[in-house]
This record gives C-alpha cells, sequence and structure tokens, in this order.
C-alpha cells in the first residue's frame, strides 16, 4: 500500500487457511477525507495475482509495482512457488477521474536478480531502493533460500536500475597520482564498478547463541583494485585500509526508514540450516555520501535465537515447515 494523493492505494496480497490459499491482483483506493473504501478497475493488462511486491509513487506521480511472490498447486499436496521480476506502472488516465491504467515496463540497467522477502524505502531523490531478500530454491518437501544484502535503485525518471556501490571509508590519502586517465564526465556514479569488477572476498566466522544455535555470519572485505588497474602509491593500500568493511548481513524481511538522508536498517531474518535466525541489529547508511554503512546496534550472539514456533516468515511467501503434515 502506498499514499497516493489523498488516497491510500492498496494492491494484491494473499489469503492461506488451513486448506487452501489465494492470491491477488485487484486495487483498493481509501479515500482519506470520507474514509471510504473503493475498488479500482485499471484498464490494460496489469500483474498476475501475487504478495509482497514493492510499491512506490514516483516523481511523475504514477504507482510502479515491481517483483512479488504467487505459488500454485502443481499437484496433491504440492506447491510450487514464483519469485517475480516484472515491473507495471499504474497510472491515472488523463482527464477521467477515478480511472485509472496498467502499462508493463522493462526497465534498463542494473537490475535487481529475482527474490522474494526484499525491502524497499524511498530515497531523498525520489529514487525506490531496495534492499537485500532471499531467492528460493524448492524442492516438493524442502525449501533452501539464498539470502542477500545487496542495493539497488531504480530510477523512474530514467525507467532504469543502478546497483548501489558504496565508495568506503573517506581518507586523506585516496589522491589519484596525476596522468591517470579520468574517468568520463557524466559517468553515473551507482553504475562504476559494475560490469568487470571482482567480487569482494568473504569472511566466514560461526558464533553459537545460547540454545546450541551454530549461526554462520559473513562478513565483506573491502572491494579489490580490479585486474590491469595499477594502485596509485599515493593511495591506501589494503594494509592502511584496515579489516572488514561493516555492512548488514544477507537477509530478508528487513525493516527500512530513511530520515534526512541516512537510511536505517533494523533486523530480519535468515537461515542457518533447517533454523531460522532472527535479527535484531541495526544500520545507518548516508545515502548522500554513499561512502559506508554504520551499525549502530551490532547483533549479538547470545541473543541470536530460533523462533520455531513463531509465525513463518517471508514478504508473503510462507517459509515450508520441516514436517510437511503440521498445519
Amino acid at each position: 500500500m502506498v499514499a497516493w494523493k489523498r488516497q491510500l492505494i492498496l494492491f494484491g496480497g494473499f489469503h492461506e487457511s488451513t486448506r487452501d490459499y489465494i492470491y491477488y491482483n485487484d486495487v483498493y483506493a481509501f479515500d482519506l477525507d470520507t474514509f471510504t473504501w473503493s475498488r479500482l478497475c485499471p484498464s490494460g493488462t496489469g500483474p498476475t495475482p501475487r504478495s509482497g511486491c514493492q510499491m512506490s509513487v514516483t516523481p511523475q506521480g504514477s504507482i510502479v509495482i515491481y517483483g512479488g511472490y504467487s505459488k500454485q498447486r502443481v499437484k496433491k499436496d504440492v506447491d510450487r512457488g514464483t519469485q517475480h521480476s516484472d515491473m507495471f506502472l499504474l497510472q491515472p488516465v488523463d482527464g477521467r477521474e477515478g480511472k485509472w491504467g496498467w502499462t508493463r515496463i522493462n526497465p534498463a540497467g542494473a537490475k535487481p536478480t529475482p527474490r522474494s522477502g526484499f525491502s524497499v524505502a524511498v530515497t531523498p531523490n525520489h529514487q525506490t531502493l531496495l534492499f537485500g531478500g532471499v531467492c528460493d530454491e524448492e524442492e516438493e518437501e524442502s525449501l533452501e533460500g539464498d539470502f542477500l544484502n545487496d542495493l539497488h535503485f531504480y530510477d523512474a525518471t530514467r525507467n532504469r536500475w543502478f546497483a548501489g556501490q558504496l565508495k568506503g571509508p573517506k581518507s586523506e590519502k585516496r589522491k589519484r597520482r596525476r596522468g591517470r586517465k579520468a574517468e568520463p564526465e557524466g559517468a553515473d556514479k551507482q553504475e562504476r564498478g559494475g560490469a568487470g569488477a571482482q567480487e569482494p572476498p568473504e569472511v566466514v566466522r560461526e558464533v553459537v547463541a545460547e540454545d546450541g544455535t551454530v549461526v554462520t555470519i559473513k562478513q565483506v572485505l573491502a572491494t579489490p583494485v580490479p585486474a590491469g588497474q595499477p594502485q596509485s602509491e599515493e593511495e591506501d593500500s589494503p594494509d592502511e585500509a584496515g579489516g572488514p568493511v561493516v555492512e548488514p548481513g544477507p537477509r530478508s524481511n528487513a525493516m527500512l526508514a530513511v530520515k534526512h538522508g541516512r537510511l536505517y536498517l533494523y533486523g530480519g531474518m535468515f537461515e542457518a540450516g533447517d533454523r531460522q535466525v532472527t535479527l535484531g541489529d541495526l544500520y545507518c547508511l548516508d545515502l548522500h555520501k554513499m561512502q559506508e554503512w554504520t551499525a549502530l546496534v551490532e547483533a549479538d550472539p547470545g541473543e541470536l535465537g530460533w523462533r520455531g514456533d513463531a509465525p513463518q516468515v517471508g514478504a508473503g511467501a510462507p517459509r515450508k515447515r520441516l514436517c510437511p503434515i503440521c498445519p
């Protein structure tokens, strides 16, 4: 749901009972002046039924809907989930009050990989920010997820995705040697380091929670200098750059909020083997500088717990229980 002028616009969702489930692709508006609901019937072909999708209002006054999750029954007691990666615009039709229309769009740029359980927020320059999520690999009686912690930005004005690249901590020694070929003017900062860039190395450590849960935590080191690019003597060396870069670990269903140009990220969950771990850490990122994450509250290994009897989590994508006969 998003706020649009004096209305709240709600799209899709799902309902699940012990015996069956259903996904929706309907659209409703709630009038903030009259406190009444009304169903909208947009023209054109819209998204298929789904839940857990991204919704945000563009600077042009349209509503963008991206991704989501749905599942369907392929045979008795066997369901197959779909992680959607399509994008649509819901737009008011010119000159016709209360009339809306669907348009499918295909943005350019560095698109996010298919996922569900991602988190969204709107940046100060009206771009839509996407963080993390999980890419599920489903078998008939099992579900394994590859959890993510990457950043992506969608610019509706340019209809383009950008990968969120951090510049790293500021240093006085980062002047480039004279004579190095300058970067072309107009190069987008968020696109640098994209194609051909090396994957940053990871440090993996294990911690044991009070209940005996062994949790694997990954930390990503500073991005290495791409192959073939000489490092200036005046730039920081890897030894001078320090230890691991502080950043939120891979997760889904994190909480996001933007205040005064700063992105705040809290909690979420990930899986360690067959256990679901709930997080309570808090991070901050200055979206104007895009240099580095700051850990405001670090994860306490002693408080990492398995919520085995809690409601199943996921952006409208309930995790399958380990016992297929349990409700």
